[in-house]
């Protein structure tokens, strides 16, 4: 039996306020984290658990301009606050739930939607409608002694300047340690897991040459445009 050895991918990654890179290992999304959102998606999770999803990590981007992506006829939107694990754990306490957080960004969770549409009604998987190629933009990581932990402000997303999603990280049915607390019953986190934390209500549908605009009071904001 023959054994063929190759080199090691060069890890993704993103760059930190201040200086400095950090490497993403795993990407982990909260479905429906905020109420209108999941009723305008037509459920409402306000009695349920999160559920969680995933991207390959080499899907997060920081690039100002994205390709549109093949096989798809509806491009969605959907920008959220993101958070980066910087200290592992399994069955963390809530209470100790920001402890394991590095920093924060914004994110642009990009979707395929007609082919989550069609997986669904399907019964079938939908990671070809959230895991292609350029599916996570990202900004600039920030740390948490540079920013501390935002449990407020104003997230928002635009389009070529039109303003299509707002809210207040307030709005989230389950906080970014209630997240990190029920993740980690399911998988032990590492330093280098990304957490997308929901999408407020709002979403749509993008073009090629359309210009996004996702920001997070207090974190950061990013800009990039879809090719």
């Amino acid at each position: 039996m023959t054994f063929f050895v190759f080199p090691p991918p060069a890890p993704t990654v993103l760059p930190v306020s201040g200086g400095g890179l950090f490497p993403i290992r795993r990407v982990f999304c909260v479905g429906q984290n905020y109420a209108e959102h999941a009723r305008e998606m037509g459920t409402d999770p306000l009695n349920e658990p999160p559920v969680f999803f995933t991207k390959p990590a080499d899907a997060v981007t920081c690039a100002s301009r994205l390709p549109f992506p093949p096989h798809t006829e509806r491009l969605d939107y959907e920008g959220e606050l993101v958070v980066a694990i910087g200290l592992g754990g399994a069955n963390i306490p809530p209470a100790k739930g920001l402890e394991h957080v590095f920093g924060y960004t914004v994110g642009c969770d990009l979707t395929r939607r007609d082919l989550q549409a069609a997986a669904k009604k399907g019964g079938r998987p939908w990671d070809m409608a959230k895991g292609f190629d350029c599916s996570a933009a990202v900004g600039v990581v920030h740390p948490v002694a540079e920013i501390g932990h935002p449990a407020k402000g104003t997230i928002r997303l635009s389009v070529n300047g039109l303003e299509k999603q707002r809210a207040d990280l307030a709005d989230m049915i389950w906080s970014v340690p209630q997240v990190i607390a029920h993740l980690s019953t399911f998988v032990t986190l590492a330093p280098g897991d990304l957490i997308f934390t929901g999408t407020p209500a709002g979403i749509g549908p993008l073009a090629r040459g359309d210009e996004v605009d996702v920001s997070v009071e207090g974190v950061t904001s990013h800009l990039f445009t879809i090719g």
